[in-house]
């Protein structure tokens, strides 16, 4: 369900950096979705047109491999944004993006952001920057997952579920088959590099747990100076 009123967006992704002005035009013309636990966002191969901003709840983003297998790649939780690529260049979703319990997302259609930008033209200037950091950090994503090894993107992928778990714990909830998903590797290669940490002190696991002992360590492990 959308609904229309005016909404905050988060100062996340490519809108960190955008102008006070491009931001209130943006906020103007965003609305509102409802989702139930479940229901789908959008899915992959649909025609894109819009960008979303996570307000409440989580999302999580996959996709479908050619013979049908679906790879979870990441999850989504409130001040994330998503689709900015619809937002300046409708076309195919890329990933299928789907609730995990109750959430809000705010909506801004491709077709709304271009009728506004013409009634403020200045903005398109600030519109062309923020699509240029987009697409440096797309590209730095797509280097990391091509090059570095499975240690140094596994150590990342677990980083990053501890930070954005943002509980005050080094605890995560999670099975190895999930996390082999997150890095795009085989479960028997997580579970080998997980294993070797346990025996060093760097983690320690449970049925579908993991915990963080030595953050030092995994962080070196996951070379975040190449970041």
């Amino acid at each position: 369900m959308e609904t229309s009123r005016t909404m905050t967006l988060p100062e996340a992704g490519f809108l960190l950096n955008a102008s006070p002005a491009l931001r209130r035009l943006l906020e103007g013309i965003a609305r509102e979705v409802a989702l139930r636990p479940g229901e789908i966002l959008c899915e992959q191969g649909d025609e894109g047109d819009a960008l979303f901003a996570i307000t409440e709840g989580a999302l999580e983003i996959s996709i479908t491999s050619e013979d049908g297998r679906k790879l979870a790649l990441d999850k989504a939780t409130a001040g994330d944004l998503l689709g900015e690529i619809a937002l300046f260049d409708p076309g195919p979703r890329t990933a299928t993006v789907a609730a995990i319990g109750p959430a809000k997302v705010l909506k801004i259609r491709n077709s709304d952001m271009i009728t506004a930008i013409r009634g403020a033209p200045d903005l398109a200037v600030d519109m062309i920057r923020l699509a240029g950091e987009r697409m440096r950090y797309m590209s730095r994503q797509i280097g990391e997952q091509v090059f570095l090894p499975i240690p140094a993107r596994l150590a990342r992928k677990v980083i990053y579920l501890v930070d954005d778990a943002n509980d005050g714990s080094d605890n995560l909830k999670i099975s190895q088959a999930n996390l082999a998903e997150f890095i795009g590797a085989t479960r028997e290669a997580v579970s080998k590099t997980l294993a070797e940490w346990k025996r060093e002190g760097v983690v320690n696991l449970g049925r579908g747990t993991l915990t963080v002992i030595d953050r030092e360590t995994l962080e070196k492990i996951a070379d975040l100076d190449l970041i």
